[in-house]
């Protein structure tokens, strides 16, 4: 993709939690959310990634976990999950109504459409700090991409997120054995620590490589007990 190539906005919306935006840049689409980038279509490996680490920090022999992906971004963790037999139920939480709509009667169908029809799938329209405080479900795996990552949030709200309380609320969703998957732009040290002070075991942080700066990453921890 030419480096002068201009984005073409698709569509604004303002909504409960300020201005979604979709663009498009060459072949590429590109979702902003209050002015700030949240991520496009040009590569996707650290999403896919986000499904991929979870299931295999898995326990032996969990027959159809069931997954929670927190954002619906631009399809990749959800197409991913459906890619992937060995998932059951694939619950995706999403709080823009405008994302659900681009990805269901816009341009972004050409990339979830197959996945959004998978029976599998359902998508629940909600915000995810809301869901996982209130909801009494239980969950395998939680893959959380709704920001670009624990200190680059895109909403003050959303920073309780991965705060003790925050925190204490995934593990209260997860299943004995269950993982926690944390998407983020960066490593955060400080995070990592913060899953294991709110009792998550075997906390690590796989990287994918990107063409400038620091790498992509998925923090990963596991409810024990």
């Amino acid at each position: 993709m030419p480096a002068s190539t201009a984005p073409v906005t698709l569509d604004r919306r303002e909504g409960p939690f300020g201005e979604v935006v979709l663009r498009e840049r060459g072949d590429d689409f590109e979702i902003i959310a209050n002015g700030c980038f949240l991520m496009d279509t040009s590569d996707g490996r650290s999403e896919r990634l986000l499904i991929d680490a979870a299931l295999a920090a898995l326990p032996d022999g969990r027959t159809a976990p069931a997954v929670l992906i927190g954002g619906l971004g631009v399809g990749f963790s959800l197409v991913r999950a459906a890619e992937e037999e060995r998932w059951g139920r694939i619950v995706v939480v999403e709080r823009e109504q405008a994302i659900i709509d681009w990805h269901r009667q816009g341009p972004l169908d050409r990339i979830s459409g197959p996945a959004l029809a998978d029976p599998r799938t359902e998508i629940v329209h909600t915000d995810l700090v809301a869901h996982l405080r209130t909801t009494t479900e239980r969950y395998d795996a939680l893959c959380l991409d709704i920001d670009n990552g624990p200190d680059w949030t895109v909403t003050e709200d959303n920073g309780s997120l991965y705060s003790a309380t925050g925190l204490a609320a995934c593990k209260e969703r997860l299943t004995p054995g269950g993982v926690l998957a944390v998407w983020s732009a960066q490593p955060s040290s400080a995070f990592e620590q913060a899953m294991r002070n709110a009792g998550f075991s075997a906390v690590r942080t796989e990287e994918v490589a990107v063409a400038r700066g620091v790498p992509d990453v998925v923090h990963l921890a596991m409810r024990t007990g």
